[in-house]
């Protein structure tokens, strides 16, 4: 059983200001307004991951997409975990990813991408460790730091 509480931002302060607070942690280089936050969760799955009442992660599960309604590209939803620096290493970032993936899943998701900030060496460690692969590279205007667009490649088991 799960030692998590895990909260749908759903609009509220406490939940948006909360995913904001790891966000911003997690990403310094792109920090979040709460308006911003609020605007995300009206499109994308956003939740905020507790243990015993203290925010520890924060999820982000973008829709899936296909370009056009008859274009026959995959159908793609990115799953993002993130997890504060004191609770890495502990298996929440591996409970929060699987729920985020299966919340794609349920979507209608038929590939799994993920995007991190080039620095998050933990962040990059943990898609690897799960079989993502680096598919683009890139700045967003006026910053520093690259991002990576990474895709969860097919069990080779599945196939």
């Amino acid at each position: 059983m799960s030692r998590l509480r895990i909260e749908k931002v759903d609009g509220g302060d406490a939940t948006v200001h909360d995913w904001q607070y790891v966000h911003n942690l997690v990403i310094p280089t792109h920090h979040r307004s709460l308006d911003e936050v609020r605007e995300r969760s009206r499109h994308n799955v956003l939740e905020v991951a507790y243990l015993d009442g203290t925010v520890i992660g924060c999820t982000t599960v973008r829709p899936p997409t296909s370009g056009t309604p008859t274009s026959e590209a995959p159908v793609a939803a990115t799953v993002i975990a993130r997890v504060l620096p004191d609770h890495r290493g502990q298996g929440f970032g591996g409970e929060l990813y699987e729920r985020g993936l299966a919340q794609a899943r349920e979507l209608g998701a038929e590939v799994i991408e993920t995007v991190v900030l080039a620095s998050n060496t933990d962040g990059l460690r943990f898609a690897r460790q799960r079989g993502f692969v680096e598919i683009d590279e890139y700045l967003l205007p006026g910053e520093t730091i690259p991002w990576f667009d990474l895709r969860l490649q097919p069990d080779e088991t599945t196939r």
